[in-house]
């Protein structure tokens, strides 16, 4: 059975590298043959975080987890601020009228989310060797590592054909739940799981706030928006493209909804058992 299980995992830790390698592939030829040097600010994302996975390796701790889950708390901090700032700036700069129209979201690029867009491209690549290098994944098809691999399909074909960087940028304002998600593994790993705190009791109810606005109901309105202007949309695979990634997103915040329910009740009825073991 172990072997079996083995052997399940290795076949999954080679598919995902298949893949990931055929994506490096892809945006080498772009940046290389295509003379794209914008995308350089995806390796630079990739530099950036491996960097700082050898940092928190080196400084901190060297559990795979720990460090991994850092860098994730590290990307979600700086592009959901980058994503707020973005909008910030072209609500200060135009208004919000036309702000997201359809040529706005489909043709348009705001000032700094390409470059936002690229760094944290960057980033589902380096976490998803992350992943593979330490096998920080269990199942036959993870779930995570299906995450990274559907959002940098998503993001790179937009980046190659310039097109669906705005909606792109709407959908990366999940990274504010993503703070607590990784917050919490991390606090968790540390040893602090006194479910009767104030500080954890906070979190909580920070967490489940972040994931319905900044998760699911955002996922749910982009995917009505695509659905609404489908008509706007050409013939090519941008829509196709466009709503096979929104409905996998939106499925895969319905099971993580699920596990971070579960999640809550597990802390929570925890807490009894462990006042007990004390007394």
């Amino acid at each position: 059975m172990a072997r079996m299980v083995q052997n399940e995992n290795k076949a999954t830790g080679a598919f995902f590298f298949a893949t990931l390698v055929l994506w490096l592939l892809s945006l080498s030829f772009e940046i290389v043959f295509n003379k794209r040097n914008e995308l350089l600010c995806v390796i630079a994302g990739c530099c950036f975080f491996q960097t700082a996975n050898w940092v928190i390796r080196f400084r901190f701790s060297k559990d795979p987890l720990f460090v991994n889950t850092s860098v994730s708390l590290l990307h979600s901090f700086i592009i959901s601020s980058s994503v707020v700032f973005i909008l910030v700036n072209q609500w200060l700069k135009n208004g919000s009228n036309g702000m997201f129209e359809h040529s706005q979201l489909f043709g348009g690029t705001w000032p700094w989310a390409y470059p936002a867009l690229c760094f944290s491209c960057g980033y589902f690549a380096y976490d998803q060797w992350d992943m593979l290098h330490y096998r920080l994944y269990n199942g036959w098809i993870p779930a995570i590592l299906l995450h990274h691999l559907i959002l940098l399909i998503c993001f790179s074909l937009a980046l190659y054909r310039n097109v669906t960087i705005n909606y792109l940028i709407l959908t990366l304002i999940c990274e504010l739940h993503s703070i607590f998600l990784h917050v919490r593994k991390v606090r968790r790993m540390a040893g602090l799981r006194d479910a009767s705190s104030t500080i954890v009791r906070a979190e909580w109810v920070l967490n489940w706030v972040a994931f319905i606005l900044a998760r699911f109901v955002s996922h749910v309105l982009i995917t009505v928006k695509l659905l609404r202007d489908r008509h706007k949309f050409g013939q090519g695979i941008e829509l196709p493209l466009a709503l096979f990634g929104m409905v996998g997103m939106n499925v895969l915040n319905v099971f993580l909804g699920i596990d971070l329910f579960h999640a809550f009740k597990r802390e929570i009825s925890s807490q009894p058992n462990s006042h007990h073991h004390r007394e």
